[in-house]
């Protein structure tokens, strides 16, 4: 039903891209926490997942302690499946044993990817040596991983909706987009990326420095 890669780049970035055949993956799905880390939480979701384990990071759990309290807290694990990167040390996947359809999750240095419901486990594999192989943007670098996830297969049905986000230092997400119900998600936010990034950096400056950001260029910005 969903296949998702959580990563960071060494000028402190992380994010996530998320795909499903299910509408409005990334509502559900994709938690951040600029200076914190990142939550996946997938296959039958619990939403609130994201921000408990997330607080866990922020106290100080590594992402392996954070899994255990989980664990410690519900009794609904055997139906989901998580992967935690924290902004610093090691990630860390889990998938229980009532995952749905072939399933896969794998931890790199710098990312953790993970799907369940694919056409074959080696989606998993594509996804993350194309992530450590790629250099630029980390949006770029997660939606490049998410493409050719698709083409090595994807699910084992269509996906219907995707989504991305990534922050950094502003204090928000700098990209936040989201397509929630198409019959091609990942072209759509292909093409959504490709018009948002040449003017991401000018939205932060609007928001931290409006005396200084740069016009809109629409009709009656003069």
């Amino acid at each position: 039903m969903t296949f998702s890669i959580l990563a960071r780049d060494p000028a402190g970035a992380i994010g996530m891209a998320v795909s499903s055949s299910s509408p409005a993956v990334a509502a559900r799905c994709l938690h951040l926490q600029g200076g914190v880390g990142g939550v996946a939480s997938q296959n039958i979701t619990d939403p609130r997942f994201g921000p408990a384990l997330l607080s866990r990071l922020s106290a100080g759990d590594s992402a392996a302690q954070a899994l255990d309290w989980l664990a410690g807290m519900d009794d609904t694990l055997d139906y989901r499946q998580i992967s935690i990167l924290p902004q610093v040390g090691e990630g860390v996947t889990f998938s229980g044993g009532k995952t749905l359809g072939t399933h896969h999750a794998r931890v790199g240095v710098d990312a953790v990817v993970a799907g369940n419901m694919l056409a074959g486990s080696n989606v998993i594999d594509v996804m993350l040596d194309t992530f450590e192989r790629s250099i630029g943007d980390l949006e770029t670098r997660l939606l490049d991983a998410m493409n050719c996830g698709l083409a090595a297969g994807g699910e084992a049905g269509p996906i219907h909706s995707a989504g991305l986000a990534v922050v950094r230092g502003a204090g928000w997400a700098e990209t936040d987009l989201r397509v929630d119900w198409s019959e091609t998600p990942l072209e759509d936010l292909t093409r959504l990326l490709d018009e948002w990034l040449p003017q991401r950096d000018d939205y932060v400056t609007r928001g931290l420095n409006p005396s200084t950001s740069p016009s809109y260029g629409v009709p009656g910005d003069e």
